[in-house]
């Protein structure tokens, strides 16, 4: 198992503006108003989103294979908190304005009856780390968890790549960190039903005009498919974004001739862009309207 990621002051920067920022809408993630006079761009926005989802995605939580008891309160719990709009409030504190909640860990202790989950605190709206206190949907909905089945929680943050293999290697009993369902995943887990549709969105340079034509995925692919190596994509190592960029046979996905190159968080991949290390970044379409909210509100 990794070391967990210590948030660097960048990290912290962009993730703590989330709460206001997060329900951006395409106000806040486009290249702003531009003067007809001058040419200058009136709200000095750094990057923003193609409002064009690549993919379509459903995001489950991966508890361990042995524990189909848990699978079965996951399941339930699940459909108790969309009911009776559990779920919706707490989506509205990431994506409408509203206040998120802490969430703090207990330390393991396997005397204790408690609730393991792995994550990857680098993925806002959904987790991300301020100080030692979690945020975002996926804690808030541990948090709940762990009180309905009379648990203590603890939370592992822990590399993308290893939050599955944790689980499936009996360090966790959950993973809840934005998961994609997909066949290799289920090597290491059983996923729970779906709580939440996704699809790949593309940030790039707030300046950038080369999609601005672009209607569909598949306008958006054509162009993809025409850049070469000499073009780099950065993505979260170890997300579908990746397997997006690279291809993979198993996901569906055919790749691309660009140079894909990984990040251990989507932040990270944002600030190359803007340091013009990498031309585009492709992530999920919630931390991709996050972060590029965050980048604006602080250039």
């Amino acid at each position: 198992m990794k070391k967990s990621i210590k948030i660097t002051s960048l990290i912290l920067v962009l993730v703590m503006a989330v709460a206001c920022l997060a329900a951006c809408g395409n106000a806040s993630t486009s290249a702003g108003k531009t003067d007809a006079t001058t040419g200058d761009n009136t709200n000095k926005s750094t990057v923003k989103t193609i409002n064009i989802p690549l993919t379509d995605e459903l995001y489950a939580f991966g508890v361990s294979k042995d524990d189909q008891d848990l699978i079965k309160s996951v399941n339930s719990f699940i459909s108790k908190i969309k009911k009776d709009g559990t779920f919706e409030a707490i989506l509205d504190k990431y994506f409408k304005g509203g206040k998120p909640e802490g969430v703090t860990s207990a330390a393991e202790d396997t005397s204790k009856d408690q609730l393991v989950v792995a994550t990857n605190a680098e993925f806002a709206p959904f987790e991300y780390l301020d100080g030692d206190t979690f945020y975002g949907v996926d804690m808030e909905i541990a948090k709940l968890l762990a009180k309905e089945l009379g648990k203590e929680l603890v939370i592992k943050n822990v590399d993308f790549e290893a939050v599955c293999q944790t689980v499936g290697s009996g360090y966790a009993d959950i993973a809840m960190a934005g998961l994609t369902i997909n066949e290799d995943r289920k090597e290491f887990v059983t996923f729970s039903d779906s709580y939440y549709t996704a699809s790949q969105y593309i940030i790039a340079p707030a300046n950038n005009t080369t999609f601005d034509n672009c209607k569909t995925a598949a306008d958006v692919e054509k162009l993809l498919s025409g850049m070469n190596n000499s073009i780099k994509i950065g993505v979260q190592t170890g997300t579908t974004a990746e397997y997006y960029v690279e291809g993979d046979e198993s996901w569906g996905f055919a790749g691309f001739k660009v140079t894909c190159k990984g990040y251990n968080s989507g932040a990270l991949a944002v600030q190359d862009l803007i340091n013009g290390n990498i031309q585009y970044v492709i992530i999920d379409q919630a931390p991709a309207e996050s972060i590029v909210a965050s980048v604006n509100a602080v250039n």
